[in-house]
Formats: C-alpha cells, sequence, structure tokens
C-alpha cells in the first residue's frame, strides 16, 4: 500500500485477530461532523487503549452511512480496551457530540482473519499528525477506494468457501484489484457486550483495494465475462443465504487503509 510520505509514523500493527467491522447511520448531513470528531478527537485515545484503528471511510452509496473497522489483539484484549476507553476521559469528553450524529451504532460484525496472514498488513502504514486542536483536512486529495464484500454463509459452508476463495479467485484477480484482507465470523462470544454485535451472523468478507471507481468498474465487468468466476460463484450459491452486500468506501484523510497515491 502506498502511503503519503509527509506524515508521522504510527507503530506498526500487522493483521488484528480480531476485527470490528462498524456500520454507523447517521442523521442526514451529519456524516462530516461524526468524521471530524472521530478522526480529530477520538483515534488517538482508542489507540492508547489498546485498540488498531484500521480503516473509516465514507460509504460512495449511502450519504448518511459512516463505516470503520478497528482490530485487537485478542477478545480478553478487546475487552480490556474497550473498558478502558469508554471509561475513560477522552469518550466521555466527546461522547455526547459523536453521539448526537447518530442514529443507530448497532450494526457490528465480529470477525477474524479467514486464513493465516489474511489480516490487514499495517506495516509502515502511517496517518497525519494532528497536534492540538488541528482538525482533518477534510478534502486533503485522495483516490482510490475500497470495496467490501460482505457474504452470508450456511452454517458450516464458511470452511469451504473460503478454501475456494483463496485458491480459486486469487487467479481471476485483475491488475486493477488489490485484496487487502479477508475475515470470517468470530463465533467468541461478545467480550464487551455493552456494545452489541451482529451475533446470529456466518459471513465471508472480503476488503479490496482501487485506484478509481472506474478501477472498480473494470474489475467487475472482468469478472462477470470470466468463465472460471461464473464457474465459482454457481458453486457458492447453494451455501449463501442472502444476496452479497457490497460496500464502496471512500477514506477519511487519517484511514490507515485505502489511502493511494
Amino acid at each position: 500500500m502506498n502511503l503519503p510520505q509527509n506524515v508521522a509514523t504510527k507503530p506498526s500493527a500487522l493483521a488484528s485477530p480480531v476485527v470490528e467491522l462498524r456500520q454507523y447511520t447517521l442523521k442526514p448531513g451529519r456524516r462530516d461532523t461524526l468524521i471530524d470528531i472521530f478522526d480529530s478527537r477520538l483515534i488517538e485515545g482508542q489507540e492508547a487503549a489498546g485498540m488498531t484503528i484500521i480503516g473509516q471511510f465514507r460509504d460512495l452509496d449511502r450519504p448518511d452511512m459512516f463505516v470503520w473497522m478497528r482490530g485487537f489483539d485478542s477478545m480478553d484484549a478487546r475487552k480490556d480496551a474497550l473498558a478502558a476507553f469508554y471509561g475513560g476521559p477522552v469518550w466521555a469528553a466527546h461522547r455526547d457530540a459523536a453521539n448526537a450524529t447518530m442514529i443507530d451504532s448497532d450494526d457490528v460484525l465480529l470477525l477474524k482473519p479467514a486464513w493465516p496472514g489474511a489480516g490487514f498488513d499495517l506495516a509502515g502504514a502511517q496517518r497525519p499528525n494532528l497536534a492540538g486542536d488541528e482538525k482533518p483536512i477534510r478534502n486533503r486529495p485522495l483516490t482510490g477506494i475500497v470495496v467490501i464484500e460482505i457474504h452470508h454463509l450456511q452454517p458450516g459452508t464458511e470452511a469451504d468457501f473460503t478454501t475456494r476463495f483463496e485458491i480459486e479467485t486469487a487467479c481471476l484477480m485483475t491488475a486493477d484489484a488489490r485484496l487487502l484482507a479477508a475475515f470470517v465470523t468470530e463465533p467468541a462470544e461478545n467480550s464487551f457486550p455493552r456494545l452489541p454485535v451482529r451475533a446470529d451472523e456466518n459471513v465471508f468478507i472480503s476488503v479490496m483495494g482501487f485506484a478509481s471507481t472506474e478501477a472498480h468498474a473494470r474489475h467487475k465487468a472482468a469478472l462477470a465475462a470470466s468463465p472460471a468466476w461464473q464457474d465459482f460463484w454457481r458453486a457458492a450459491q447453494p451455501g449463501l443465504t442472502k444476496p452479497t452486500e457490497t460496500l464502496r468506501l471512500s477514506p477519511t484523510s487519517q484511514s490507515l487503509v485505502g489511502i493511494y497515491s
């Protein structure tokens, strides 16, 4: 992943064993307000508590959706980190302003890497350093999008789907696409029940990067014309419980994942 060079160093964070994918429904017109609060006020406190803020995004197709991901070293570490942050001074200082932008914040999937090495590699990843009362540059030039596909699976089919995806789709990746990570549902009990998760879900999630929306469209067209891709999806259909969800996301100026140059 190519990242800007004039930025402050962030400690390296290789694939987190536990990841949350969080989708927030916001009040109309309040997304940029939340992003300003999140990017300038809430990242440092969460990472100081032991989390990795992997990426935060504007949903290109849903103007009132804020999507973000954070990682933890284990389920026990998740419990301790969340307790420290949500019981600490940073959240106390900014929770009212943040919560005032939200309609719903409970759409959360608890995940783990789909295979060894399938998590995000954030080694060397950096974000611009914000000092004092400085706000993120909302319109800092960025190109590229992140596309998350959520595949809902029948119980017991996740191992076969994951194996086939890892082996069969690797040779189908076009020059426009980068597979950034892949995840499946983490089945462990929610270690911090104060924050709900979608515990009844069984999913496989791919996270891919593209240099532009046009590059993503070219990739989709190439796959649609591929007999091998058609065979893969034909075989996968019996194991799916609902249509695949596709999130087309634009990274905020402080997102570690998805910043392309």
